[in-house]
Order: C-alpha cells, then structure tokens, then sequence
C-alpha cells in the first residue's frame, strides 16, 4: 500500500465504472481518498451513498507499479481467496466485494473491499500492551483450521545466502557474514500452519487504549502462506525491533510461546527462520521505512534503522547461536 493520491479521472474512469457495477442499486460513489502507509498498492476509502443501508465506505486495492503489475494476477486471486476462507472466522480481516486480478474491467489490477475499523499505531506508546496482542492475534491466525484444497501455496523466502546486501558502510562485515552464513544451507524441518506472511504493526488496525485496546483488522493478505510458525514470528519479531527498539524484537516470540505457540526446539532452527526474514530487510530496512515514516515515524531515520539491524542481528546470535 503506498499513497500516491487517488489520481485524475481519467486515470482511475473505467476503475470508478467497475466499483459501481459491483454496487447495489441506487449506491454510488461520492467521494475517494488515499490511504496512507504503504509500500506495494495503491490504495483508497470509496465514500458511498444512496444505497438501503445509507452513507458506508469501502476500500480499493490496485497494482500500478510496474513490479507488481508483473504478479497483480496472483497477489489479488490469493487475497480474494483468504478474504472468503476467513469470513466467518474469528479473525478479523475485511470482506470481499468484488475482484479483477487482471485488469480486464479496470484500469488496474484491483481489489474490493469492505473498511475496517481502527488505527494503525506505531508509535511506543502502550507498544509492549500492543504486541502482547499481536502474539495473541497471530496464534489465532495459525491455528486456523485449512483443508488441503483451501490451503495457500508453500511459503517463499525473500531473500538468500547470494541476495543479502550488507550495509555499505558497516563497521561489523563479520557479523554480516555470520548471519548470512546461517542461512547458507537447507531449511531446517518444520510443522506447517496457514500464515499471514506479512504480519507487523502496520497491517494490524487498534481500537481502544488501556484495558480497552484490541486489535479491530488485520488487512493484506496477499503473502498468505503456508509453512513454519517460526517465519511469521520471525517477521513481526523484526519489524518491532526496528519501530520500537531491539528489545522488543527479542521479546516477541516469548510473548507468542506465553499464548500458547510452539515454535521450532532446535535453537539453530530458530536462529535459521529469524535470520532468513531480518536479512531481508538489508541493508537499512527502508522499504519499510517509507510508509512508516507517512505514519508519522519520522524519527526512523536510513542510521538509525540500520543500527538496529545490525543489533538486533547481534542479540538474535547471543541467544540462539
């Protein structure tokens, strides 16, 4: 998801045209407006009216960049799949209304969606109540029950032994070599479950504050996968390190074995699994940073991301290695 503004009408005319066609009788749109916060889509808050239930609002997703263009077919049919299996769960992720995963009605590749409720929160205030939930959350989501004939593809890694890009001008090559080094072999054996894939803060929505915060949505679902526990924790386990210091990266997975969750024995297993998803952020983790930093994190400077890296790189060696 990335802001780049809803665009003239001409640009989004035959889009706008869909959307409509997909609305009950009598509803239409009166109003569009960017969503802020991420990376890969476009996305925006569809204002409707004039329909039985009166004033909603619903959210479009679409691909525009050319990278993504390349893959919209299976990002957006793998998202409308997950959309329908988690309906009726007690997961909270949006409902589906309508998808062309190919742009044959649309100007792009677009997703139809409906709004849910709540927040984005990066900021450190009540972090640690928050991630205290996101384990909770998350084990949810992995303990879902998936037949075989709903089950996602098999996780993919992004990234590898040959990939990683160290930090330029880095004042520990070894220790970037050590974790590359880590990941230099086969995957170790794992217990597969169903996973988000991309699950972080900030495709998590809150509600409330104190005793009363709850996660309200989980949204993008287009990376769901399955395979090891280990890699969903991994990557939440990161993104914290970097919006809330090291310490709240190394803490994630107590929390999420506190809720109940298991995760790989062998500690070099483990080390393996939060090592192949850090590394994917080298070297200074800026595709995150950027719609982070629209949300309001612009203490989250190219230093000081790559520094919690690289440390968090350490603490992940001192208690697994």
């Amino acid at each position: 998801m990335v802001d780049t503004g809803t665009g003239t009408e001409q640009e989004w005319a035959a889009t706008r045209a869909w959307v409509e066609r997909a609305l009950p009788d009598g509803e239409r749109i009166e109003g569009a407006a960017p969503l802020r916060g991420g990376w890969t889509s476009q996305m925006r808050r569809l204002e409707l009216d004039g329909g039985a239930a009166g004033p909603r609002s619903l959210v479009l997703r679409s691909f525009v960049r050319p990278f993504y263009l390349r893959h919209a077919e299976g990002l957006l049919t793998r998202e409308a799949d997950v959309l329908r299996l988690l309906d009726g769960t007690d997961v909270p992720a949006a409902s589906l209304v309508a998808v062309d995963p190919t742009a044959r009605h649309c100007d792009h590749p677009s997703l139809l969606m409906s709004l849910l409720p709540g927040t984005v929160r990066l900021d450190d205030e009540e972090a640690g109540r928050r991630a205290g939930l996101l384990a909770r959350r998350l084990l949810d989501i992995h303990r879902l029950p998936v037949s075989g004939r709903d089950r996602p593809r098999a996780y993919q890694a992004w990234t590898s032994a040959d990939r990683v890009t160290p930090p330029a001008h880095t004042g520990r090559p070894q220790l970037w070599r050590r974790a590359v080094d880590v990941i230099r072999r086969e995957p170790p054996e794992y217990r597969a479950c169903f996973l988000h894939r991309d699950f972080h803060p900030g495709n998590v929505l809150f509600e409330g504050a104190g005793e009363e915060l709850r996660i309200s949505g989980v949204v993008d679902w287009v990376e769901t996968s399955w395979g090891p526990a280990d890699l969903d924790v991994a990557h939440c386990s990161t993104a914290l390190a970097l919006l809330h210091g090291v310490a709240a990266g190394t803490a994630f997975a107590d929390r999420y074995a506190e809720e109940g969750g298991t995760l790989a024995e062998d500690p070099a297993d483990h080390l393996y699994w939060r090592l192949l998803d850090a590394l994917a952020f080298a070297p200074d983790a800026e595709k995150v940073a950027v719609p982070w930093r629209a949300l309001g994190r612009t203490d989250l400077t190219t230093e000081l991301l790559t520094d919690r890296l690289e440390r968090y790189l350490e603490a992940l060696f001192e208690r697994y290695a």
